[in-house]
């Protein structure tokens, strides 16, 4: 399940976004009621983008934003709880990584659900429910 970081130059002091990573995965997991699932755990991947705020625009115009992005199967994220709850945790953590600098309004978190048998373990493409059958086991 990979977890897209990205965040205009500035936002988190440098070396933080490892604990970023660290933390957004943990509320992930933690949301789902996965964590220290072995199966699950390792197959959360993360890549961290750090852009010049020359890069990163609202309304057109350069601001300083952070993102966080999840592709997951569909069966993820798909319980209002979690949403609401993991999105709260995200924010928060930009929030408190960034010292209280970056604006919440400014933090941004979305899902993208991939479509059923698109994904893969081991080189093997799932489906939904083979995914959940090997996650069952961790």
């Amino acid at each position: 399940m990979p977890l897209t970081l990205t965040v205009s130059e500035g936002v988190l002091p440098e070396g933080a976004e490892k604990l970023a990573v660290e933390r957004i995965t943990e509320a992930m997991l933690k949301w789902h009621k996965l964590t220290g699932n072995k199966v699950m755990t390792p197959n959360v991947t993360a890549n961290v983008h750090v852009l010049p705020k020359s890069h990163t625009f609202s309304g057109g115009k350069e601001f300083s934003g952070a993102w966080v992005e999840w592709k997951v199967p569909s069966f993820a994220f798909n319980a209002r709880e979690i949403q609401v709850g993991f999105f709260k945790d995200a924010t928060d953590i930009i929030h408190e990584l960034s010292g209280g600098k970056q604006p919440r309004d400014n933090i941004y978190v979305n899902v993208v659900h991939t479509v059923d048998g698109a994904w893969n373990l081991d080189g093997r493409a799932m489906s939904n429910e083979e995914l959940g059958q090997a996650i069952a086991t961790g």
